[in-house]
């Protein structure tokens, strides 16, 4: 079981490579997502037609189709070329896995299983999606003109204390709570692994 250290990248101006069929909705969506963060992005809807040299260019790989041979090529390739590779729904192969993310004006919020356990990744995601709805994304706009307005106000670096402890004293009152709810069977193999043996 791999624990993947999370991350966030600047991919602004960075060349990135989507391998998928044209119609694969996961390749569709990394796709617009990378383009949302302002990478320059190249798709090849054929794994057999990927090349060398595109991977030796690319910044950063996210590949879809479940093809084992294909993933183990662009590992190889990966390695060789220092390339960062996703290959979605294998992290045997890849060594970044996508996270889950939910949204709200430049508030992301990332939810990753390590590729194990994409389901419950996208429960959790929807959960805070709704959670973060349009009084969230008005909150945390009036957080950032609130600092904007206190950096104007206390520009130099020995009132950064100051700074901080306006942007504690905006953000007091906010709490967020988080419940989960398990299937019925998990409570069965509890019980069943707690039983003392006869």
């Amino acid at each position: 079981m791999r624990i993947f250290f999370p991350v966030s990248l600047n991919l602004v101006s960075r060349p990135c490579l989507v391998i998928g069929a044209a119609d694969d909705r996961e390749a569709i969506e990394k796709s617009a997502a990378l383009e949302e963060a302002g990478a320059n992005v190249r798709r090849i809807y054929d794994g057999a037609d990927v090349k060398e040299e595109d991977v030796a260019q690319a910044f950063f790989v996210i590949s879809t189709p479940q093809d084992a041979a294909l993933s183990q090529r662009l590992r190889a390739l990966a390695d060789k070329h220092r390339t960062l590779l996703c290959c979605i729904d294998q992290p045997a192969y890849g060594f970044v896995a996508m996270a889950a993310i939910a949204k709200a004006g430049p508030v992301r919020v990332a939810i990753s299983t390590a590729g194990l356990a994409p389901r419950v990744g996208k429960v959790l995601k929807q959960a805070v999606q709704r959670a973060m709805d349009a009084t969230f994304e008005r909150f945390i706009g009036v957080l950032a003109e609130r600092r904007e307005q206190m950096r104007a106000e206390h520009p130099l670096p020995e009132e950064s204390e100051l700074r901080r402890k306006a942007a504690i004293d905006n953000a007091a009152g906010f709490t967020a709570d988080v419940c989960f709810t398990y299937p019925s069977w998990l409570s069965t193999d509890v019980v069943d692994r707690n039983r003392d043996p006869e």
